[in-house]
């Protein structure tokens, strides 16, 4: 199995866009036991992200100033922050930027690497094509799903230690192509060009038009 390394804090102690871009190819890791208390360890590569700019963000959940709801997001850089949303699925960020500034990353789509069973049991779906596959972690609410993740359970975790049951690592991949589009999903700072994607991945979530209108960065 392939050695993987958790990341600094300091990798996440900087401005989200530098984050966003240079996490693509990182791997999300969760570490749990089954009914059976055997070990499982789910691993997925990061493929799509979304870059939020802090109180100066409209879009951003920090736009409001600090709150009780987005709090991980002013503390320290490197831990989950979690939201439920239309009543329906989770999403996972990453708090980024010196204490007290509010930046994220969303991750919004991931590559499954190993654990594939366990996350469509996780899911509700059977593996039965190539596009169940693809459908998989392609999405923020489908990889929090695959990868059991929730607000109760997951807020405020501390995703630089591979101590922790979920965390964020590398193990030497070099992502290639990398491209950027505006951001998908939101109503406000539509325009800002803060979606990357790894180069022409089949796992990136959203509409395909705005997979091909993108530019190489």
């Amino acid at each position: 199995m392939t050695h993987i390394r958790p990341l600094d804090r300091s990798f996440f102690a900087r401005d989200p866009r530098r984050v966003a871009r240079e996490l693509l190819g990182k791997v999300l890791v969760r570490h749990e036991k089954d009914r059976h208390t055997r070990e499982l360890r789910l691993t997925a590569r990061v493929v799509e992200v979304e870059a939020y700019l802090g109180e100066t963000d409209p879009a951003a959940h920090a736009a409001a100033g600090l709150t009780a709801r987005n709090a991980v997001l002013f503390g320290p850089p490197g831990h989950a922050y979690v939201y439920f949303i239309y009543g329906n699925y989770y999403c996972l960020n990453v708090s980024c930027e010196a204490e007290g500034k509010g930046g994220g990353v969303l991750f919004r789509a991931l590559e499954p690497l190993s654990g594939v069973e366990q996350m469509a049991r996780a899911r509700g779906i059977t593996l039965r094509s190539p596009e169940d596959l693809l459908r998989l972690t392609s999405g923020p609410g489908r990889l929090s799903e695959a990868f059991s993740i929730t607000r109760a359970r997951d807020n405020g975790r501390d995703l630089t230690s591979s101590k922790d049951s979920l965390w964020i690592g590398e193990d030497g991949y070099r992502a290639r192509g990398i491209r950027v589009t505006p951001r998908i999903g939101i109503s406000k700072a539509t325009e800002k060009p803060l979606r990357y994607i790894l180069g022409r991945s089949p796992f990136v979530s959203g509409p395909k038009r705005l997979r091909m209108l993108d530019k190489r960065v």
